[in-house]
């Protein structure tokens, strides 16, 4: 059993910290009013971290998921109002999908924009009704001669108007076969531009640094080959796709928890109260303690979950550690997030002191983005029980 990276890992680390602590990180207040400035995606292309799983011939890395959790770490550690880390999770985990299960012309079509920051690629399966519940979804996809006639409502999206801006798409669930009910689901990949799409923006609470919407289809033509994969196999190309990317925002979570932490210890360590310094009061020291144990837990979970998908990626102990760390991670970050807010004080609740991204970011993991914490609960406990 070992716990170190390998040389090649650790200089992958060292070389992406440093080029976001001094490109993004002094441009996350400026990220969280008016968005992710597409210079900045086009400026980090070069070092290979958008859908960095995907395969060498499409632009890709073809870089293991462990690779990609230290990424995503590190892209939360600049930013942790969430909204970089979104966008690289999306790019990885739903661009791993479409590498995996897409034909060659949809591939070599889609992904080289997407690898070299041109393009937006995004996933679209939430509805009005429900977003976990990813097997009722209402939206149908009924073909017409070549081409597919797609009607129905996905709400919560991410990356709406930088797809609108950028250009790209969502991979796109639909019912192709209604009766079928989870077998009777396909996945598109549908551009944002495509005849019958409309789109409208939502405001959310955090990471503002990334757009949220509504995407209707009425009548959306989607060419037949634009189909990933098999027709009728979407909700099993999907799950994939959420296994993975669950521990991407686990690997995002603990670095946000991480840089925040590392910001409250520094703040308690100089700050005098009663002619003391606060680390130097038990409640606050071994609240600090007990934090960084729950980081480190949360972390070795999450590496084991990114371990586990590189090499069992289709086992059910594997989707129950990704689940895990979906549960654990984004916890974890909101407690130390809240913890250090209540050290600062007024200070920790003004924009100036920065922390107050990352709560309203790390929230957004807690109450969606690829499940919410009681279906992660629901996926241990199915596992648990059988």
């Amino acid at each position: 059993m070992d716990f170190s990276l390998t040389e090649e890992e650790r200089l992958f680390q060292e070389e992406l910290r440093e080029f976001l602590q001094k490109e993004l990180r002094p441009i996350t207040p400026k990220i969280d009013r008016e968005g992710i400035p597409h210079e900045f995606v086009k400026k980090a292309a070069p070092l290979g971290i958008w859908a960095m799983p995907v395969s060498q011939e499409v632009g890709g890395q073809g870089a293991s998921f462990l690779v990609s959790s230290i990424a995503a770490e590190e892209i939360a550690r600049a930013d942790f109002s969430m909204a970089t880390a979104v966008l690289f999770l999306l790019e990885s985990g739903w661009g791993y999908v479409l590498d995996k299960y897409g034909s060659r012309d949809l591939r070599e079509t889609v992904l080289p924009k997407v690898t070299s920051g041109d393009w937006f690629l995004g996933i679209a399966s939430t509805e009005p009704t429900g977003g976990s519940d990813v097997a009722g979804i209402k939206t149908t996809a009924k073909r017409e001669n070549s081409t597919y006639l797609l009607n129905g409502q996905k709400i919560y999206i991410s990356g709406v108007t930088e797809a609108l801006e950028w250009g790209g798409g969502h991979l796109t669930l639909a019912k192709t076969s209604p009766e079928a009910g989870h077998k009777g689901i396909s996945m598109f990949y549908v551009p944002i531009k495509s005849k019958g799409v409309e789109v409208s923006k939502i405001e959310n609470m955090g990471r503002m640094g990334i757009s949220s919407g509504i995407l209707r289809y009425l009548n959306a033509e989607v060419p037949e080959n634009f189909m990933v994969g098999e027709k009728d196999k979407g909700f099993y190309y999907a799950m994939d796709g959420f296994n993975h990317a669950r521990v991407l925002v686990s690997a995002a979570c603990v670095g946000a928890g991480e840089t925040i932490l590392d910001m409250g210890i520094e703040y308690v360590k100089s700050r005098e109260v009663f002619s003391k310094k606060l680390k130097d009061y038990e409640a606050i020291a071994f609240e600090a303690a007990e934090l960084k144990t729950r980081l480190e837990m949360a972390k070795l979970l999450t590496y084991k979950a990114a371990w586990m998908m590189d090499r069992f990626p289709n086992s059910d102990e594997t989707a129950m550690l990704a689940a895990m760390s979906k549960l654990t991670g984004p916890q974890t970050a909101f407690e130390i997030i809240k913890s250090v807010m209540m050290w600062m004080g007024a200070y920790g609740y003004t924009k100036d002191a920065l922390i107050e991204m990352g709560f309203r970011g790390v929230v957004s993991y807690m109450v969606g983005a690829e499940g919410a914490m009681n279906v992660m609960k629901l996926i241990i406990s199915k596992r648990l029980f059988g």
